[in-house]
């Protein structure tokens, strides 16, 4: 029997709120141990906890930006359970009464074509803290520290609409971009402020029944979502074919090993009202408000950039990929660069470059000014390719302008025809034979010509120019 995987995920992300989600403690969980913390977070008996302000615009601006419809009233239920790293015995969260139901995400499946993945809601909770496992000698501790303790999270949970590991994969992709575009979170899973489990079961083919899913947890990338699975998926097939039942439990994730492991059983604990936090009750006029504070998203923004700068889409797509990349591009279009050139000069030699010395948009040295001077140069063919590469890294090194570069460093093409042809009359007569294939039609052999002249100016000559002059002179 063929059968499909059937896959829904759960999505806990950090809001970047200044303080955490219950008292006015800072939200910086990679702190000293134990630093930021108070009564309320220490959950101390007879601490009040005051629900952030901060915390419902940031949820709410995230949930808007996935197409939910936020919710008239919700509430914070106590998730009874106990942990070390949750002494008190509770977590507050929104099981009962959420703050947003329904939205979206759309993806292009493996063929290419749009796919709409659906969210099931979106609710508001509180992090536990984070316990620390180290030895003491030779006897293994456990210690907990509370500065994540009350950092504001929202909890993301879809549909069952995913079928493959790749659904998995681009929904993620498609969902950090979505929520960075807010400004609402950072969405990093190697960072752990966004941490996904996925629910995995399997049906046979062409059926709609739900079956009995096992979660999956410690997935640190959205690359070992993929690979968990992807196992998870063989692990249960192996089983159905021999005949063994699936049981609802929870395994982890070992990317060293590339498996899952079983780690304990499935259950859920119960989960009643809160009785210190009030109901949230949110207005016409508020959510308003919050709606006009909403940035362009990226599919809008991938459409305006085929209208009006008329980017291929998977240009636009990769321009609008980061909210601070597609800022840039713009800048730097507005400064009179031409946006496919500005785009494919962005994709082959900036990002490359930013990334591999450590450099975010934010912070690197090669402003929209300096990269739009360069760009000019290059349409107005003052320097040539190549050397608008060198001229990009040193961009990097020295404040100079591009300009002050090109000159100082000699970069300038050489596109003075008698000064071409001196260089064209040298390889012609240098390489008999390659002049010899073109004039019996090896059209090819110009290409070789060109990267001799090219050699002979030391890279600066305008190859344009020189392929000219070179077809020109073999008539």
């Amino acid at each position: 029997m063929a059968y499909e995987a059937v896959i829904g995920l759960e999505i806990h992300v950090q809001l970047n709120c200044t303080t955490k989600m219950f008292c006015d403690c800072p939200n910086r969980p990679g702190d000293d141990p134990n630093t930021n913390i108070c009564p309320i977070c220490l959950w101390l008996p007879g601490a009040v906890p005051r629900f952030s302000m901060e915390t419902l615009e940031k949820a709410t601006l995230a949930s808007l930006g996935l197409d939910c419809e936020i919710q008239p009233r919700s509430a914070f239920d106590q998730k009874v359970y106990y942990y070390p790293d949750l002494p008190k015995g509770f977590q507050l969260s929104q099981h009962h009464m959420p703050l947003a139901r329904r939205g979206f995400i759309e993806i292009k499946d493996e063929n290419g074509k749009p796919k709409k993945l659906r969210l099931h809601h979106v609710h508001m909770e509180e992090d536990v803290a984070k316990l620390v496992h180290e030895t003491e000698g030779r006897t293994p501790i456990s210690l907990v520290d509370f500065n994540r303790a009350g950092t504001p999270l929202i909890e993301i949970v879809t549909e069952p609409d995913m079928r493959s590991p790749y659904d998995a994969m681009e929904f993620l992709r498609a969902l950090r971009i979505q929520l960075r575009y807010t400004g609402c979170a950072d969405c990093s899973m190697e960072q752990g402020t966004m941490r996904c489990d996925a629910n995995i079961s399997l049906r046979p083919e062409g059926s709609d029944q739900l079956n009995t899913k096992v979660e999956v947890k410690n997935m640190n990338s959205i690359h070992h979502v993929g690979n968990a699975i992807s196992y998870e998926v063989k692990r249960q097939t192996e089983s159905l074919i021999n005949g063994e039942p699936i049981v609802l439990h929870t395994r982890l994730w070992d990317p060293d090993k590339g498996i899952t492991t079983a780690m304990r059983a499935k259950f859920a604990g119960p989960c009643v009202p809160d009785p210190c936090v009030t109901q949230i009750l949110v207005t016409d006029e508020w959510l308003q408000t919050m709606t006009s504070k909403l940035p362009e998203m990226p599919n809008q923004k991938i459409n305006r950039f085929v209208q009006e700068y008329g980017l291929m889409h998977d240009e636009a797509a990769q321009m609008t990929s980061e909210r601070e990349l597609s800022e840039y591009f713009e800048a730097v279009v507005r400064l009179g660069a031409s946006p496919r050139t500005v785009a494919n000069w962005i994709a082959a030699q900036l990002l490359p470059a930013i990334k591999e010395r450590g450099y975010e948009f934010t912070t690197s040295p090669v402003t929209p000014e300096r990269f739009a001077g360069l760009i000019t140069l290059l349409e107005k063919e003052e320097i040539n390719s190549n050397s608008a590469k060198s001229v990009l890294i040193k961009l990097f090194e020295t404040a100079l302008t591009p300009e002050e570069i090109m000159d100082q460093f000699g970069f300038r093409q050489v596109s003075n025809t008698g000064a071409l042809r001196d260089i064209v009359d040298q390889v012609i007569t240098e390489n008999a034979s390659a002049v010899e294939n073109y004039k019996n039609g090896n059209k090819k052999s110009i290409g070789f010509l060109v990267g001799q002249a090219m050699k002979l100016s030391k890279g600066k000559a305008n190859p344009k120019r020189l392929q000219e002059i070179i077809k020109e002179t073999l008539i």
